[in-house]
């Protein structure tokens, strides 16, 4: 019998490889144990094309980012999304939450951090100061929960009439580094204080 092309370059880790060029893999998939194993031929690969592999064995997940030379240029594999300041300020709020939940351990708290959406609302009202409109955001806000759903950085984990619970995944903190989220809450309040 003959040989596919598939078959015959097809490897134990090309489905691996394959989803991670479309979202973060978690300790849970059965694509887990391949990244671990296979973790240099994977890195040999995607290096090739500008991708880095990183791999959170502590946080339970590996996702690949753009490799970047010295003046913070990449190959240009994957464009840069623009998700817009309000969609931006769930995100900064998110990954405060996560830091908060993060730095104020306790016995019978879990791993993961879960969040309602009326939770973030409440959240952001805190975060948002006079002078914004808060009534418009609030009304766009499930469209701005949403993106962030889509992205990644949350995930639906129960639903009960208009309360939604999501697992803020931790790749957000890749994402946004503390530094990063200290500028973008200085940006924020400058921006609010401007109108």
């Amino acid at each position: 019998m003959r040989m596919t092309n598939l078959e015959k370059y097809e490897k134990p880790y090309s489905r691996a490889i394959i989803r991670l060029l479309k979202s973060p893999i978690e300790r849970a998939s059965p694509l887990w144990e391949n990244i671990i194993h296979y973790q240099a031929e994977i890195q040999d690969y995607i290096g090739t094309i500008g991708l880095e592999l990183i791999i959170k064995k502590d946080e339970g997940f590996a996702f690949v980012k753009q490799m970047e030379d010295s003046e913070g240029d990449t190959l240009g594999l994957t464009q840069r999304r623009t998700i817009g300041f309000e969609a931006s300020i769930v995100l900064v709020v998110l990954r405060n939450s996560l830091e908060e939940f993060d730095s104020n351990p306790t016995q019978y708290q879990a791993s993961e951090k879960f969040i309602s959406n009326i939770q973030i609302r409440e959240e952001l009202e805190l975060f948002l100061q006079e002078g914004y409109n808060h009534l418009k955001f609030q009304k766009d806000l499930e469209k701005h929960i949403n993106t962030i759903e889509e992205l990644g950085y949350l995930k639906l984990v129960s639903e009960k009439e208009l309360e939604r619970t999501y697992q803020i995944h931790r790749i957000i903190k890749e994402k946004i580094s503390l530094n990063e989220l200290q500028e973008f809450k200085g940006k924020i309040n400058e921006y609010v204080q401007s109108i």
